[in-house]
């Protein structure tokens, strides 16, 4: 989708998300008519760490990388976000300044809800505080899988969860997956705190499987269902 893209392309986008398919008619309007565009490049930061809470977002096209950054400068790659997925809603709950760094890691077009329009109209209507609540709870799930599969889990079977997570939108496309995932291997081993050889290994077993395919800068998923199995057996 580029910069260019009309307001029936960004409506339908929003259809596309799980989370707002379920809403209210009136949360949807609202969201519709109060949702402003932002066209981004790659590299830019859009948020940093010890920022204010400036809203909610939601990615129509490009991605999103959410890192946090030691002392040091060391860097821990948390996520990626990408159409049909949302962001910063935690700080409509507490209003406490962000908790990592966003950068934009391909050009990107997002809708954005500023901070005090969205908990002003939530306070308004708060029967709408539980859907952002359930906006929430599936990344915090997430979380949660995430912690105790990194002490209990074997690489292998948490690298296949990490692959399941990103290829369903971390639940936000419609119990639906992408095959192509659009993440280099050093990344992934960012992400579950291994070294990119111990991702490579891992995937050169996968693919002998037949259960993935290596493409440069991309994993694609060959079959879904054997991946989903082993990722639960583990």
């Amino acid at each position: 989708m580029s910069k260019s893209s009309t307001p029936e392309d960004y409506l339908a986008a929003l259809r596309s998300s799980a989370w707002f398919a379920g809403l209210a008619a009136d949360f949807q309007r609202w969201i519709v008519a109060h949702a402003k565009v932002r066209s981004l490049a790659a590299g830019q930061r859009l948020f940093a760490y010890g920022d204010p809470a400036d809203g909610l977002y939601f990615v129509v096209a490009g991605a999103i990388r959410m890192t946090s950054s030691s002392a040091d400068g060391k860097e821990a790659l948390l996520a990626f976000a990408e159409t049909p997925q949302w962001f910063g809603e935690v700080a409509l709950f507490d209003a406490l300044p962000r908790a990592h760094d966003a950068w934009i890691e391909t050009d990107v077009v997002l809708l954005h809800i500023g901070q005090q329009d969205a908990v002003r109209f939530l306070d308004e209507n708060p029967v709408h505080w539980k859907a952002v609540g359930l906006l929430m709870a599936p990344k915090l799930r997430l979380a949660f899988e995430a912690i105790g599969s990194s002490v209990l889990m074997p690489v292998p079977v948490r690298l296949a969860r990490r692959l399941l997570a990103i290829a369903g939108g971390y639940g936000e496309r419609h119990g639906l997956s992408k095959r192509v995932i659009n993440v280099q291997q050093e990344q992934l081993g960012l992400m579950l705190s291994v070294s990119r050889q111990t991702v490579n290994q891992i995937l050169r077993d996968f693919e002998a499987q037949g259960l993935v395919q290596r493409t440069r800068g991309s994993v694609e998923i060959l079959d879904l269902a054997s991946l989903r199995r082993f990722a639960e057996v583990g």
